[in-house]
């Protein structure tokens, strides 16, 4: 088995912030369109359509490396539509290695419902992954974990992958004492939890279904997220809530942020960028409110672009000013 790479050379000391690695083992061909109505049993008639190589640690390296910062993705990927997959990523010069597996990436569908303006969102599920492609992937991120940096495991697991993936991943990460940042669901997310991590990203929806609660009011959320923290499971916990905002929990303080008003578009890959803006401004130096801000802002300008492409730096920077300026006059 071989991986490939598509690296840059290593930064120089004037470089900015710390390095970042992705992982991404469950990586989707993103295709999004749109039709007037939905309507069962007919021929949907679609308008145009684009492609994006989708994936959680995938879609977060992309907004990173969009506003500037230093990452590398690591991803698995295989078959025809692995091959339009790597294009599509080489297009934006993304820093990569990929572990080549037998199966075949992936694909969601997203469609827009003109007459609603309702979204419906098909995700496949992954191919199986054998036992020595996981540890491939695995491999990869220990010969390429940045001593000091971070490494942000993200996305469901496909068939063959172990609950613990992430919990194995974190191990890698502490034994290079890099932070491991974790944004996953159900049991893999509860392993990981088990061995401790950095940050966990989970949505009301996830941390509900992990404690057994429904978190319906903000007192409950909160609750729930410094109870992650409280018990050493997690230094931070960014609880994302739609368009309701975001709460982080830390060991000194709990921040609430609500989102900016913005013409939402897709809500797709909104909780990508929201992490992704998160751990570059932390990887910086930022304080946690100034990185809170930031990735407040890089979910809802990416909720107001079409489909599933991502935020743009001009409108994650205007965002982020608006929500400082209202930090500091509230």
């Amino acid at each position: 088995m071989t991986i490939s790479d598509t690296l840059p050379p290593a930064p120089g000391p004037s470089a900015p912030g710390v390095p970042i690695v992705t992982l991404t083992v469950n990586p989707a061909l993103d295709v999004s369109t749109a039709t007037p109505q939905v309507v069962s049993e007919h021929k949907l008639r679609c308008g145009p359509s684009r492609l994006d190589p989708g994936g959680g640690g995938v879609n977060v390296a992309r907004v990173i490396h969009r506003l500037g910062g230093q990452v590398i993705a690591i991803y698995a990927v295989g078959g025809l539509t692995g091959g339009m997959y790597r294009q599509l990523l080489e297009a934006e010069s993304l820093p990569t290695l990929s572990v080549p597996i037998s199966g075949t990436t992936r694909e969601s569908f997203t469609v827009d419902e003109a007459k609603t303006g309702e979204q419906f969102r098909f995700v496949l599920q992954g191919p199986e992954l054998s036992e020595p492609e996981w540890q491939a992937c695995l491999a990869a991120l220990e010969r390429s974990v940045p001593r000091g940096g971070y490494v942000v495991a993200s996305g469901s697991l496909p068939p063959g992958v172990p609950v613990d993936f992430y919990a194995r991943a974190a191990r890698i990460a502490h034994a290079n004492d890099a932070r491991c940042v974790v944004d996953a669901s159900g049991d893999a997310l509860a392993a990981a939890l088990d061995e401790g991590v950095f940050l966990v990203k989970p949505s009301r929806r996830e941390l509900g279904e992990l404690i057994g609660q429904s978190l319906d009011t903000p007192k409950a959320q909160v609750d729930a997220a410094q109870e992650l923290v409280a018990r050493g499971a997690s230094q931070l916990v960014a609880l994302t809530l739609g368009g309701s905002g975001a709460v982080l929990a830390s060991g000194e303080d709990v921040l609430r942020l609500a989102t900016p008003m913005v013409q939402v578009q897709s809500t797709v890959g909104a909780g990508d960028s929201f992490l992704g803006a998160f751990v570059l401004r932390m990887s910086e130096g930022r304080t946690l409110a100034d990185s809170f801000r930031w990735a407040v802002a890089a979910g809802s300008a990416t909720a107001m672009t079409p489909g599933t492409d991502l935020c743009y730096p001009a409108d994650v920077e205007r965002l982020e000013a608006q929500l400082a300026a209202q930090a500091a006059n509230p």
